[in-house]
């Protein structure tokens, strides 16, 4: 039986990746360039200046994808690419060469939702187990994911305003941390001493969004009540006590949703499930409730396009393919592709 690889591209927001994954779950190639420095003078990803590093970028890491796997595009099973959701115009370019490459070698082509992909990133260090709950948390999604089978997906909870990661950046910019913020906010909060008391926003009783404006807004308004008294802000304090309410809200939210729906596993996936503060949380709490909890090394949290192709496998098993007239998907709906038995 011959093996199956998947060329996998990622370009929805400010990292231009290219992947290969053998047969779902081994990485042989996962090519990253990444923008931040670009950005950073910015204060956040310009959509503008994002599309045209990925036009100058994006035949660089194909290229290198391919030589670092040491694989000829007859030997490739099919070419997988985020197709939403992201910035529209950094969409369009993967997705057009995506289509380019599928078309001039006659591959299958894969259109994977980003979420989907950062959830699958799980799949490339351990089974997933299922029935699980996955808590996506990245710079654009606060989200829970109930997943009853491969390729099944039930959003039970999502963010009202704020994603966690927006609300990190613009805490970042109020304590004039660099872009992005939430690695700085995650470190000064593990140097503070003490903890300004932020609010937690729990919503309705029995509800599973989140909101992270109000936060946010505390925050601002801390800030401006020490300044008109004349007094310095302690950028530490601030820090970790605003991470300790969004990852005790994150945490109790992600528990409650474990013990209703009677997983068997809990995943962490996005962005954000790179900080110490949350993993940590996560960690402790699952095992002292006695359920398998996983999330992906640093480098499979942040963007990447091997979680698409992780995704993608299980796609290509289905036959879910995509057209050569697939456009970019900027507000794409998460959806199952298997339909449950």
């Amino acid at each position: 039986m011959n093996n199956e690889y998947i060329l996998a591209i990622e370009t929805s927001c400010d990292e231009t990746a290219a992947a290969i994954i053998k047969d779902g779950k081994v990485i042989v190639a996962n090519i990253v360039a990444s923008q931040i420095e670009s950005h950073k003078r910015f204060g956040g990803v310009v959509p503008e200046v994002a599309s045209r590093h990925h036009v100058e970028q994006i035949t660089l890491v194909i290229e290198e994808a391919l030589q670092t796997a040491q694989l000829a595009p007859k030997e490739l099973s099919a070419v997988a690419v985020t197709e939403g959701p992201g910035l529209v115009g950094a969409l369009l370019i993967g997705i057009n060469a995506a289509k380019a490459f599928a078309f001039a070698h006659q591959l299958p082509l894969i259109g994977v939702h980003h979420i989907a992909g950062h959830i699958y990133a799980n799949a490339l260090v351990q089974p997933m187990v299922f029935p699980l709950l996955a808590l996506v948390v990245s710079g654009g999604h606060t989200e829970l994911v109930l997943m009853r089978n491969a390729g099944s997906f039930e959003v039970i909870g999502e963010t009202r305003d704020d994603a966690a990661g927006e609300a990190y950046d613009k805490v970042a910019r109020v304590l004039h941390l660099p872009y992005p913020g939430g690695p700085h906010i995650d470190r000064l909060a593990h140097e503070a001493t003490e903890a300004v008391d932020f609010p937690r926003v729990w919503l309705e009783e029995d509800s599973y969004d989140f909101s992270f404006s109000g936060l946010k807004s505390a925050v601002i308004n801390y800030q401006h009540n020490l300044q008109q008294k004349g007094e310095s802000i302690d950028a530490s304090a601030v820090a970790k006590g605003f991470q300790d309410s969004v990852v005790e809200v994150l945490t109790a939210k992600t528990l409650r949703a474990a013990r209703e729906y009677q997983v068997k596993q809990v995943i962490a996936a996005g962005g954000v499930s790179a900080n110490k503060g949350l993993r940590a949380s996560l960690t402790h709490t699952f095992k002292n409730e006695g359920i398998p909890f996983y999330v992906p090394p640093l480098h499979l949290c942040t963007d990447n396009a091997a979680m698409i192709g992780a995704a993608a496998s299980e796609m290509f098993k289905a036959r879910q393919f995509g057209a050569l007239n697939m456009n970019g998907n900027p507000g794409m709906a998460l959806k199952s592709w298997l339909v449950e038995q």
